[in-house]
């Protein structure tokens, strides 16, 4: 059975609020795929001064042997710092790496990066990356929630996941126990993220053991019963579905009503002022 009432569900790790009051979903990149990007960067930099080098050994023959150490230095600082920090810049918080898993590094309020925290998360990478080979960046990642690494937390960003699955419709249908009471239910609009997860476990539904079925069905039941009223004395599943069934048919009808608003509109909005010549 259902729960009888509750606290409305607090905001997750994952929800961002703007400084308008207005609630985010965003999804933090795994640890996995942060350091599968890192490891393609590391490799990337480490591909461009090896080059570099190679360069300097069959060109600067002649050269003193304290300019060539300089040289070197140059271009180890450029490897590490110069080059990953003009990356973000002018692609906007991504890079090779990132590219390949589809993340950006973010703000933590989530907007754009910028100089200041390129270079502040290159300079940290050099200690955390190259000369301890990524083992405090590993273990930093493993003990923050948003797998930040070190320059993350000194930089204040993090990295985002912006390749997100394409959606697959889903198709619901009302219980009909619940008919007569979807006539006077009164639900109201849910979370983006309580109704992502309310979605994706109907569609999952069939795959789940048993157990774990009416566990997860009576977690989402307890976090979307404070938007319901009056509750149904059903199961908290059928009470999932129930509850998708009429958000969608309300959103949609709410839709086709506001098509039809601008359908009528349209000969005031595109027509020109009283009186204006049609040149």
């Amino acid at each position: 059975m259902l729960p009888s009432g509750g606290q409305a569900p607090a905001r997750g790790e994952r929800e961002l609020v703007t400084g308008e009051a207005v609630a985010l979903d965003v999804r933090p990149t795994s640890y996995i795929l942060r350091a599968a990007g890192t490891m393609i960067d590391w490799l990337f930099s480490m591909l461009v001064m090896l080059g570099c080098i190679l360069l300097l050994v069959a060109t600067g023959g002649g050269l003193d042997q304290a300019l060539l150490r300089a040289l070197v230095v140059l271009i180890l600082v450029f490897g590490m710092v110069v080059l990953p920090t003009a990356m973000e810049l002018l692609t906007r918080g991504r890079s090779l790496g990132r590219l390949a898993v589809g993340a950006r590094i973010v703000r933590d309020d989530g907007g754009a990066t910028g100089f200041r925290h390129a270079f502040i998360r290159s300079l940290v990478g050099v200690l955390e990356i190259y000369m301890t080979f990524g083992g405090i960046a590993a273990l930093t990642g493993l003990l923050n929630p948003r797998s930040k690494r070190l320059g993350d937390l000194l930089a204040g960003t993090y990295s985002q996941h912006e390749r997100v699955p394409r959606p697959q419709p889903l198709a619901l249908h009302l219980p009909p126990q619940l008919a007569g009471w979807a006539q006077t239910a009164d639900v109201g609009r849910l979370p983006d993220r309580l109704s992502r997860r309310i979605a994706q476990f109907v569609r999952q539904a069939p795959q789940l053991t048993v157990p774990a079925r009416i566990g997860l069905s009576t977690e989402l039941a307890r976090e979307a019963a404070p938007y319901v009223s009056p509750l149904p004395p059903v199961d908290a599943e059928s009470f999932l579905v129930a509850v998708a069934v009429l958000r969608r048919r309300r959103d949609a009808a709410g839709l086709a009503l506001e098509a039809e608003r601008l359908q009528r509109l349209e000969p005031v909005l595109g027509a020109l002022p009283h009186g204006f010549p049609d040149r």
